[in-house]
C-alpha cells in the first residue's frame, strides 16, 4: 500500500524514501490538505501561528553565487552595500518588532561565514536582543564547532541554514559550496545544543523529484528542524533566476501539507515570496499546516506584506500569535509552577490525594 492509499500518521520518523515522498505529493489536492490538518491539530494549535521578524544586520557584496540572491556580489541588482549594524540600531529594530508583535528576532548577515573579529559584535546583539525578552535567531552563512559553541553560549535560540533544494539539483543552483558543508553546519548548530531552523526555496525550476528531495532530506536528519522555511522564490532582476517560470500556486501549498506530514512537530514557516500570495492562498497555506511567518515590510531585501496588513488577515481567520514565554533560569521556571499549584489549592473543587 503506497502512501497515498494510506492516511499519513503523525509519527515521528526518518526514514523516508524518494518514493513515499513522492506518494504523497500525487495525493488528491483535498486528502492531501486534510490529511496534513489532521497531523497539524495532533500536535499544534490550528488557530496559532508563530510571528518572527527578520532584519539585515549586514547587506550585500556576499561572495557566493546563490542564483537566487540578490546579496551576491556577481550579479548586478541595484542593492546598495551596507556595513554591520551597529547593536544599538538592531536593537531599536528589535524593540519594534517585539512592539508591533513579533516573538522571535532573526538576524541575517550576507556573509559566506563570519570571522573572528565578527563574533563579539554578534554575540552582543544576541545577548540584548535576549534580554528585551525575544528568542533569537541567526542566519550567518557556514559556522564552525567553535563559532556555533560561541553563539550558544551568548544565547543563540536558533540557527538558520537553508538546504535550499535537493543534492541533485543544488549544483543547479549554487556552485559556491556543497551541499554536504551546509548540512555540516546543521551538524554544528545540533551539537552546540541550538535548535535548527532549516528549509528550502520553491519555485526555482526544480521538479517534483527535487522538492521530495529537499523534504526528504530535512525529515531524514538525526532530529527535524523545529523550523522548516518554505520560500517562494522571489524572482530578482539582475540574478540569473530573474525569468523563471512562476510557480504553480498549488504545487507550493502541496509543499506546506508535505512538509507538515513529514515533520509533525516542526514550525512550518511561511518565508520569502508571501508578498505574491493573496490572502485565500496564505489561507490555505494555513490549512496545509503552516504556523510560523515572517512578520514585517522586509525579508533581508525583498518585500513582505505590512504588519496590519498580515494582523488583519489574522483576525478575519481568526488566527492568533503563538505566545512566547521566557524563563531567565530554573528557579523562575519552579516558581511559576508554584504558583500556579497554589492557585489551584485555592480552589474550592481541589483534592489532595497525598492527604
Amino acid at each position: 500500500m503506497t502512501a497515498a492509499q494510506q492516511m499519513p500518521s503523525s509519527t515521528i520518523r526518518h526514514d523516508w524514501t524518494r518514493q513515499q515522498v513522492l506518494d504523497l505529493f500525487a495525493m488528491p489536492f483535498n486528502d492531501l490538505l486534510f490529511s496534513a490538518q489532521q497531523v497539524h491539530r495532533a500536535h499544534f494549535d490550528a488557530n496559532r501561528v508563530q510571528v518572527s521578524t527578520l532584519c539585515s544586520i549586514k547587506t550585500g557584496a556576499c561572495p557566493e553565487d546563490c542564483a537566487y540572491c540578490p546579496q551576491s556580489a556577481r550579479y548586478d541588482t541595484g542593492l546598495e552595500r551596507e556595513k554591520l549594524m551597529k547593536v544599538e540600531k538592531v536593537l531599536e529594530e528589535a524593540r519594534a518588532a517585539k512592539a508591533s508583535g513579533a516573538t522571535r528576532f532573526c538576524m541575517g548577515a550576507a556573509w559566506r561565514s563570519p570571522k573572528k573579529k565578527d563574533m563579539p559584535y554578534v554575540t552582543q546583539m544576541v545577548r540584548e536582543v535576549k534580554a528585551l525578552g525575544l528568542e533569537t535567531c541567526m542566519t550567518l552563512g557556514m559556522i564552525n564547532d567553535d563559532q556555533a559553541k560561541e553563539l550558544a553560549a551568548a544565547g543563540l535560540d536558533y540557527y538558520n541554514h537553508n538546504l535550499d533544494t535537493s543534492p541533485e539539483y543544488y549544483g543547479e543552483i549554487i556552485t559556491t559550496r556543497t551541499y554536504q558543508d551546509r548540512l555540516e553546519t546543521l551538524d554544528s548548530v545540533r551539537a552546540a545544543g541550538m535548535k535548527v531552523c532549516a528549509g528550502g526555496i520553491i519555485g526555482m525550476g526544480e521538479g517534483d523529484k527535487d522538492r521530495a528531495g529537499l523534504l526528504m532530506q530535512l525529515a531524514n536528519l538525526p532530529e527535524h528542524p523545529e523550523s522548516v522555511p518554505i520560500n517562494m522564490l522571489v524572482k530578482v532582476a539582475g540574478t540569473p533566476l530573474e525569468e523563471q517560470k512562476d510557480l504553480d500556486p498549488f504545487e507550493f501549498i502541496r509543499c506546506i501539507a508535505v512538509a507538515r506530514i513529514m515533520m509533525p512537530k516542526s514550525h512550518v514557516r511561511l518565508s520569502a515570496g508571501r508578498e505574491a500570495m493573496s490572502d485565500e492562498m496564505q489561507s490555505l497555506a494555513f490549512l496545509a499546516g503552516a504556523n510560523s511567518i515572517f512578520y514585517g515590510e522586509k525579508l533581508l531585501t525583498t518585500g513582505n506584506p505590512e504588519a496590519n496588513k498580515d494582523m488583519q488577515l489574522f483576525q478575519r481567520l481568526g488566527i492568533k500569535p503563538e505566545e512566547y514565554q521566557q524563563y531567565a533560569d530554573e528557579a523562575e521556571v519552579e516558581a511559576e509552577l508554584s504558583s500556579r499549584i497554589v492557585q489551584q489549592q485555592n480552589d474550592p473543587y481541589f483534592y489532595d490525594a497525598a492527604k
